[in-house]
């Protein structure tokens, strides 16, 4: 049985993780789900090489909600370099599923990026586990996880 990591942080506005565990289990029903949540988005790093390293977890989604300001931006930042070591150190793919506050200006358009994404990155950890065949046909597709595809040139 594999097992998926699902990391997230309380300082989101929405439970993306719940998203994507509910996609995961309707697309691949046997995966063992182990779930850490964190405060923000830079202790997403060392959760997610935790789930790696002690949990024995073959992928890992980490989920944030960077807020608008400044300061965010460079959190965000600091926190995406961070899963990228975690990465490198462990081999193993950490999917950075991360929601600006700002993507959007409207929360109830915030909410539906945040679960659309959510929901197409856990389709994109299937598809990396038992189908990779599948990514490779899409590759250059202009796909995007939360919005519209822009499609190919």
């Amino acid at each position: 049985m594999k097992r998926i990591g699902i990391c997230d942080t309380t300082f989101a506005r929405y439970d993306m993780a719940k998203a994507a565990i509910n996609e995961l289990k309707m697309h691949a029903p046997n995966l063992e789900i182990i779930r850490r949540t964190v405060p923000g988005v830079k202790d997403l790093p060392v959760a997610c090489k935790k789930l790696i390293e002690e949990e024995g977890c073959e992928i890992v989604m980490a989920f944030g909600m960077p807020g608008p300001e400044k300061i965010d931006k460079i959190c965000a930042h600091e926190a995406s370099t961070g899963l990228i070591q975690a990465q490198l150190m462990t081999n193993t793919h950490i999917i950075e599923v991360f929601v600006h506050e700002d993507e959007e200006s409207n929360p109830k358009d915030l909410k539906i990026l945040a679960e659309n994404r959510a929901r197409e990155h856990a389709q994109n950890v299937i598809k990396m586990l038992f189908k990779p065949e599948k990514l490779t046909r899409e590759a250059g597709m202009g796909m995007r996880e939360g919005k519209p595809d822009v499609g190919p040139l």
